[in-house]
């Protein structure tokens, strides 16, 4: 309607004013009005966001599922302890960003930038983190089952992986399949190896429509 999208060019203004790219507030504002990434309900929008030294948790919460970071500017950001399920951190520049403890399974991170990023403890499952740099992370205890990454960067992580996850119990040496003979896993394995065991649904298939 005419007054949302009013309400939607009143936010995208609002928020250039305080350096937000006005494409990816209008954007954001209109997504936010409909109730989220692609009509998903509860995600909330940070695409194109500067969240620089933000506590991102202790503001917006620490259930983010499904929320939006494409593009956003995380240096130093904390999301200790965040569900960060199902995601968007495409192009994400989370240079030292703190991941401790996040479930960040299913998400979303290829092209960023998560050198230094803290991915202790982490659950990153079926996470896609192809062309993403994440020189000197900390990946200790990290669970990267069936995560798709570039062969070069793992066998760079694989130079110093040690630990188990607290929550899945799995070695983060065996989840990237440290000294294994090419990839044996990947996001979608389940789809074609019998032995695999298929994720349980994270959402209801309703908040996946567009109607």
């Amino acid at each position: 309607s005419g007054a949302r999208f009013a309400a939607a060019a009143a936010a995208a203004a609002t928020l250039s004013l305080s350096g937000v790219d006005p494409a990816f507030a209008e954007l954001n504002a209109r997504e936010a009005a409909r109730g989220g990434e692609f009509n998903r309900g509860s995600a909330q929008q940070f695409g194109g966001y500067d969240l620089t030294n933000t506590d991102v948790v202790a503001k917006y919460g620490a259930d983010l599922r499904l929320s939006n970071f494409t593009g956003a500017e995380m240096r130093k950001a904390k999301l200790r302890g965040a569900n960060l399920t199902g995601a968007y951190l495409m192009k994400a520049v989370a240079f030292a960003a703190d991941f401790e403890g996040a479930n960040l399974s299913d998400a979303l991170m290829d092209r960023a930038v998560l050198n230094n990023a803290n991915f202790k403890d982490a659950i990153l499952t079926r996470v896609v983190l192809t062309s993403s740099d994440l020189g000197d992370a900390v990946i200790d205890g990290a669970d990267f089952s069936d995560a798709l990454i570039d062969v070069g960067q793992k066998n760079a992580l694989c130079k110093y992986a040690s630990g188990t996850n607290s929550v899945t119990g799995v070695a983060t040496r065996k989840s990237l399949n440290c000294g294994g003979s090419g990839r044996t896993s990947t996001p979608s394995r389940y789809m074609t190896d019998d032995t695999a065991q298929k994720p349980e649904p994270a959402f209801e298939a309703s908040r996946f429509s567009m109607y």
